[in-house]
């Protein structure tokens, strides 16, 4: 039989290894507290990417993240906060000032936005006020930005409405779904 040999599966699994490379085996178990630059998902029967990642820090070892995610033809946000179980809010940046017409001057005077919001057609009701450090992904790791924050939830606490306030005139809103973790699924890192 000179020359002739019979490959197992074993063997040829190992020649295929050592001749193409060594690759790690994808991780199928990801969730949603993996979540990091590049990664995909699906959500509300669509496929999305996280495109920029941001990291809050709250003060005490409590940080929360935010993603921009998009479709391709869509950017959203997501919010992703560890308290008492994951807390996950998908939603919409929104104009500021549209949400409260005299935010400047009302914060300028007395300190907060009102307690009680209504916008597009939902009523808000203040929650919890967060003072805190932003800090971009790909930014030099020593550079975070003070801001404040002030969220609202619906009576349902179904929506969220979130104020962000970066320097004395310079605000940002925020309106959001809360949506429940198996609703994030098929997450595939970029490697995989």
């Amino acid at each position: 039989m000179g020359g002739l040999f019979m490959l197992t599966p074993t063997h040829m699994f190992e020649f295929i290894k050592d001749k193409f490379g060594k690759k790690a085996a994808p991780n199928v178990n990801l969730t949603v507290r993996d979540l990091e630059m590049g990664f995909i998902f699906d959500y509300d029967l669509r496929t999305w990417e996280i495109i920029e990642v941001y990291t809050y820090d709250w003060g005490d070892e409590e940080f929360s993240r935010e993603y921009r995610i998009t479709d391709g033809t869509e950017a959203r946000y997501m919010s992703i906060e560890e308290d008492d179980g994951l807390f996950l809010v998908i939603g919409d940046k929104v104009s500021a000032h549209k949400v409260v017409d005299d935010l400047i001057e009302r914060v300028q005077k007395k300190g907060h936005p009102p307690n009680k919001i209504e916008y597009d057609g939902i009523k808000f009701y203040f929650d919890e006020e967060s003072a805190g450090f932003y800090h971009k992904s790909g930014q030099p790791e020593d550079q975070w930005t003070e801001m404040i924050a002030w969220d609202y939830y619906d009576e349902d606490e179904k929506y969220n409405l979130t104020i962000e306030q970066w320097d004395e005139k310079s605000f940002e809103a925020s309106v959001g779904k809360v949506e429940e973790e198996h609703r994030i699924s098929n997450i595939l890192s970029r490697t995989t």
